[in-house]
């Protein structure tokens, strides 16, 4: 396998012009944010961000036409949903992420130019997440048929299992009598956070469009870094401290018969 000509040029620039246009959409959310109060938009951006700049690098790259289809679909397919489910369920008529309050809060001096820099160093973050669909658009060759089926495959559980564990949680939570209680159902039963899982697993996909090029190890910066916010910074640690501040006992009995991150049988519950 073989990268385009010129890609330490090539790609710099391309780079460049992607975190110019995250940039310029994360001001615009910090606008948003501005005026409505709610700096939960940075979500839905990011989400949005990634899905624009891999539609752009595979309008501009001039890799293998296959591989840039495929990402435009995939990576674009997820991150559109994403971004829609983000907006509708955490930010339209939703009150402002408990993330975001406590930033106010302790940021409530020179407020506005602390969160404008809070959302730019966001735009440098979807860049550098973008980077694995940079590299799979740079390549020349063909993929093998092989791996197409086997990235079709893995992007269908991916994005199908996050979108099935999303909906069953949203279905539990617009019951009134599971106020107070943790969602057991469906993929819940078997994982604390399905949705994280499977939205890790769809980073596997680049790695795998990119196999034999000699840039594929770039391409897995998208499921180390994703691994790493979700164990370890935004993900799970906060979602985990949310749920024991507001279900206490119930959700430490669900920590300690469910798997937290990869989908597992369930021990029974003392």
């Amino acid at each position: 396998m073989v990268l385009s000509e010129g890609i330490a040029m090539t790609g710099l620039e391309l780079f460049l012009a992607g975190w110019a246009t995250a940039a310029l959409l994360m001001a615009l959310a910090w606008a948003v944010q501005w005026r409505t109060q709610d700096a939960g938009v940075v979500d839905v951006t990011w989400a949005a961000g990634l899905g624009v700049l891999a539609l752009g690098y595979a309008l501009l790259a001039n890799g293998d036409p296959l591989r840039r289809i495929l990402v435009a679909i995939m990576a674009g397919g997820w991150s559109f949903r994403l971004a829609a489910y983000l907006l509708i369920n955490r930010v339209i008529g939703k009150s402002e992420d408990g993330r975001y309050q406590r930033l106010r809060a302790h940021w409530h001096e020179r407020l506005q130019l602390k969160f404008f820099g809070f959302f730019q160093a966001q735009a440098l973050l979807t860049a550098v997440f973008a980077v694995p669909f940079l590299v799979v658009t740079m390549i020349l060759e063909r993929p093998p048929l092989l791996a197409v089926f086997a990235v079709a495959l893995i992007w269908l559980l991916a994005v199908g299992g996050e979108t099935l564990a999303d909906r069953q949680l949203a279905a539990w939570r617009a019951d009134s009598a599971h106020r107070g209680r943790t969602c057991r159902a469906g993929l819940w039963r078997y994982s604390r956070h399905p949705n994280y899982f499977f939205e890790w697993l769809h980073w596997w996909c680049y790695p795998l469009l990119a196999w034999g090029s000699p840039a594929l190890w770039l391409t897995l910066i998208g499921p180390a870094l994703m691994l790493y916010t979700l164990l370890k910074v935004t993900g799970i640690p906060y979602t985990e401290q949310q749920a024991l501040a507001s279900r206490g006992d119930d959700y430490r009995a669900y920590q300690c018969s469910t798997s937290a991150f990869i989908p597992w049988f369930p021990k029974r519950e003392v």
